[in-house]
């Protein structure tokens, strides 16, 4: 009798083994089965500790994928160094800043384009009315702005906001005064199209037109059709206001938050984006900042991308929107060099260093220190998460990103 359930047992487990296996995040594997070299990954070690010794950063985790798996991960220093010394760990949460516009608004834009709900030729003032145009000084000639414009930061919309004299006009966690603000008052400083002029204001314009096209807060939509399909269990926005929040483990995750910048008390910021447009006025739900994740969950996003908007038989996008996402529109000004939603190598190259391929790169970097670029002719990503603006908000670890890119780069043997 035993000797049969023994049997029966190893046959279950041959059938089980047999069906297609639907998994959360990627496999961890040596470098050499992904076609890199280990010993060249291994001076990532010096290249990241000389910054922790120079103060640029207090920690930082990297992660490399390539051809759909983790061929590097490795956490080095300090997670906090106020109130506390904690370690770094790969799990540790990093606020994105403005990674976030990405993997949180442009992702989930992407799906309101496939569905029929939105198109990129679209005006803006279609979805928000009395949305200003751009205004010719000389002719008095009127320009409207596109879906494009937003996306691709050639809406002439001015970068930010003043905080502080905003606040003192229409006061603290005020989302619709701030779309009114942008739409009626913000300036638009060139016709739409012809230059590039990054923009926190466009994103946060996209995520008003999500929210008015779904019905829900943009921090719910990504957590459900984007987050929560992928199977990321450690990516979440973390709004200051309104109940409930997005992710039901908030208060979980809140604990491998890394801290950011040192406030007026005495204490540092955890799991309050640091953006001050994005926590003091859009209560941690907007489209510029706000999203929270560690390099695992990242290289998912990162793998779905190469492959086409699917990984581990989790899709969030289709192929060809993939490719029309990581495409420099051809109707925009030569100069505005940017992809729909993502950076590109010929806009900003330091990132990216001097050793990818370049032509079809996509990537981006969060204020705070995060950086991440994907590059789909050698099925590359490399992920840097780091806190610069830990304890205080000063230095840049642009150098650092560009060097790890070089290092990843020509580790690449097969």
């Amino acid at each position: 009798m035993k000797r049969i359930a023994i049997i029966l047992s190893a046959l279950l487990a041959c059938a089980c083994a047999s069906q297609p296996q639907v998994t959360k995040g990627l496999r961890h594997v040596n470098p050499a089965e992904v076609g890199m070299d280990a010993r060249k990954l291994d001076q990532i070690d010096s290249v990241v500790n000389a910054n922790i010794e120079q103060g640029t950063v207090p920690g930082a985790v990297v992660a490399i994928v390539r051809n759909d798996k983790i061929a590097f991960l490795r956490a080095y220093g300090n997670k906090s160094v106020v109130p506390d010394t904690v370690a770094m760990t790969t799990e540790t949460m990093f606020d994105l800043a403005s990674l976030s516009k990405c993997v949180g608004t442009t992702l989930s834009f992407m799906q309101l384009i496939e569905q029929g709900f939105v198109r990129l030729s679209d005006n803006v003032d279609r979805y928000i009315p009395g949305f200003a145009p751009w205004v010719n000084p000389t002719t008095g000639e009127s320009v409207d702005i596109t879906i494009q414009d937003l996306l691709t930061h050639a809406s002439g919309i001015s970068a930010y906001i003043s905080v502080p004299p905003y606040l003192e006009r229409f006061g603290q966690n005020s989302p619709d005064s701030l779309m009114s603000y942008i739409a009626r008052e913000i300036p638009r400083h060139f016709e739409p199209g012809t230059d590039c002029l990054y923009s926190c204001l466009n994103f946060i314009t996209l995520q008003n037109i999500l929210q008015r096209i779904t019905g829900q807060r943009l921090c719910d939509y990504a957590q459900k059709n984007v987050f929560d399909v992928l199977g990321l269990e450690h990516t979440t926005y973390f709004p200051l206001f309104g109940a409930p929040q997005s992710n039901p483990r908030a208060a979980e995750l809140a604990k491998l938050c890394a801290p950011t910048e040192v406030q007026e008390d005495g204490m540092p910021l955890v799991a309050e984006v640091h953006d001050p447009t994005a926590r003091l006025v859009n209560g941690g739900n907007s489209g510029n900042a706000g999203v929270f994740s560690n390099a695992e969950d990242m290289a998912v996003i990162a793998a779905a991308i190469l492959n086409g908007g699917e990984i581990n038989g989790r899709r969030i996008l289709g192929k060809e929107s993939v490719r029309m996402m990581m495409t420099i529109p051809k109707d925009n000004d030569p100069c505005v060099a940017r992809a729909i939603g993502w950076d590109t190598y010929d806009m900003y190259p330091g990132t990216s260093g001097d050793i990818f391929p370049r032509e079809h790169m996509i990537g981006h970097t969060g204020y705070t220190g995060t950086s991440m670029i994907i590059e789909p002719d050698t099925r590359t990503a490399v992920i840097i998460l780091a806190h610069r603006v830990h304890p205080v908000d000063e230095g840049s670890n642009a150098r650092m990103r560009a060097t790890i890119a070089n290092i990843a780069a020509a580790s690449i043997i097969d």
